[in-house]
């Protein structure tokens, strides 16, 4: 049987039914998607959300298999597959694009050094301590760390780690944080914030869950632990 394969159809017969067909569509990798968000950028259908820090493809009827995503994928996470689906439908994708990702800041300020201690909403809260460079690297950073999580930012090579390690042991102290997330970049000044985030968690004596991602220059995340 031949590939029937319509882009540009509104899928659906007189009675209302949704009519499913052989075409191409998007497939996504699980295991090799890294959530860096690039193909939900290039994917002007919307076909495409983060959902857990991986892509995913949200709907058959959004996607128009023409794969504009392929070629964004850094870690080759996306093909087209031929599969039975219900066809391409251009009115409802124009009505899911999302010209704009919402933001996943909880709080303000963001800079570590302007940071009350004593504020409410550090109080029992997941912390994402991160290198302000990262926040730049990688596309989905909002998505994949900042979601849930009160955020701290600082740059280890032109600010004071021993102060960060001090401000950080009295936020812990005061706030006592369900778990810690440290995002850094693979370059060596930002073993800086690693050492401060370390020290302070070592100062304190408090058993708290700690995470840390390293991406590199091209915004991946190269270790994860």
């Amino acid at each position: 049987m031949g590939t029937m394969y319509y882009p540009r159809t509104v899928n659906k017969n007189n009675l209302g039914k949704v009519i499913r067909m052989i075409r191409k569509i998007v497939e996504i990798d699980q295991e090799k998607c890294d959530g860096c968000g690039l193909c939900v950028i290039a994917c002007h259908e919307g076909a495409l959300q983060l959902i857990n820090g991986k892509a995913v493809l949200v709907s058959d009827e959004y996607c128009d298999g023409l794969g504009n995503c392929l070629p964004e994928c850094p870690t080759n996470a996306i093909r087209i597959t031929e599969r039975e689906a219900a066809g391409y439908n251009e009115e409802l994708a124009s009505k899911q694009v999302v010209t704009e990702l919402p933001s996943e800041l909880r709080q303000w300020p963001i800079q570590l050094s302007l940071i009350n201690p004593h504020v409410s909403y550090l109080r029992g809260a997941d912390i994402l301590v991160a290198a302000d460079c990262t926040a730049y690297a990688h596309a989905a950073f909002h998505e994949k760390f900042m979601k849930g999580r009160i955020t701290l930012i600082g740059c280890p090579k032109l600010d004071d780690n021993q102060y960060y390690a001090e401000k950080i042991a009295e936020i812990l102290e005061k706030n006592h944080p369900q778990t810690m997330k440290l995002v850094r970049m693979d370059v060596p000044c930002c073993g800086g914030i690693v050492r401060a985030v370390k020290d302070a968690i070592r100062k304190t004596g408090m058993s708290i869950p700690y995470s840390e991602v390293t991406l590199n220059s091209q915004g991946q995340v190269i270790s994860e632990q």
